[in-house]
């Protein structure tokens, strides 16, 4: 009969530790409760023994919590209308202050991201938005993790995501687009005319420096001409040229050459095959 007592009482001081025991996943961190008062040690994870009726241990998550920001509406520094949506990633490094000093810190954290995302839209330009996004996820880091320290929660980052604009105002950045393409295809242009024109001018002074290379150029001008489908060729050859052969023939002929300095003269010369004028 002893036995049977005493047998009795084990089995139910065995069931009754039983109910204290919890298992803490790795991901997980546990605070315990002891009759509505905080115990100083956090549960690691593993298997952990609490006082059945006396604790009570709520499971904290502290793996990293990537949250959607919603859309906020709002008007840029330049008086834009836009709407802008983000995400949150951040995760809880202290578990009793996310516990105690916060109801519900994921929904805070939703709320603090909405809120401090509708002031950067304000104290922002439209190109910030656009372009310079790094300082702007700078910002908003810096002002979640000033509030968010207060409940255990670490920001890792925060980032726009997208930027959506009005119609009018695609439509506008679409024109201006196109007159910038347009200004720098003029400019590129009108550039390489101008370089165009200045190797000209370098490569007449350097011919009229040296008049034989205006006779060679003369020369590839004809041949060019010449390779043609013409039957005839008028070529005016000017009088430096008729000086310059008057130089070379000895001067037999200087007096038809003086003749003829008043103006310049023509050469016709036929072309090989029917003649159909020219």
């Amino acid at each position: 009969m002893v036995v049977g007592i005493v047998v009795a009482v084990v089995v139910v001081l065995l069931l009754w530790l039983a109910t204290g025991v919890r298992v803490v996943q790795q991901y997980e961190r546990g605070v315990v409760f002891r009759l509505g008062r905080v115990r100083g040690r956090v549960r690691q994870p593993g298997l952990t023994l609490l006082v059945p009726v006396l604790d009570r241990m709520r499971k904290v998550n502290v793996q990293t919590v990537t949250m959607p920001v919603p859309a906020q509406e709002g008007i840029t520094k330049d008086n834009v209308s836009v709407r802008v949506d983000a995400v949150l990633y951040f995760r809880v490094v202290e578990a009793v202050r996310a516990t105690v000093e916060v109801q519900n810190y994921a929904f805070a954290m939703l709320q603090l991201a909405q809120t401090s995302l509708r002031s950067t839209i304000g104290k922002s330009e439209l190109d910030d938005l656009l372009s310079g996004r790094e300082n702007l996820h700078h910002g908003l880091e810096v002002m979640l993790e000033t509030a968010a320290a207060a409940w255990g929660v670490h920001i890792d980052r925060v980032e726009i995501k997208d930027v959506t604009l009005p119609d009018s105002m695609k439509r506008s950045m679409a024109r201006q687009a196109e007159a910038d393409r347009e200004r720098r295809a003029r400019i590129i242009t009108a550039d390489g005319e101008f370089q165009a024109a200045t190797k000209l001018a370098e490569a007449a002074a350097r011919m009229a420096e040296n008049p034989a290379a205006m006779q060679l150029r003369l020369l590839q001008t004809v041949v060019e001409v010449a390779a043609e489908k013409n039957s005839t060729l008028v070529l005016p050859f000017p009088v430096e040229l008729l000086r310059f052969f008057d130089s070379r023939s000895g001067g037999a002929e200087a007096a038809p050459a003086q003749a003829s300095a008043s103006a310049p003269a023509e050469t016709v010369i036929p072309a090989q095959g029917p003649a159909t004028g020219a």
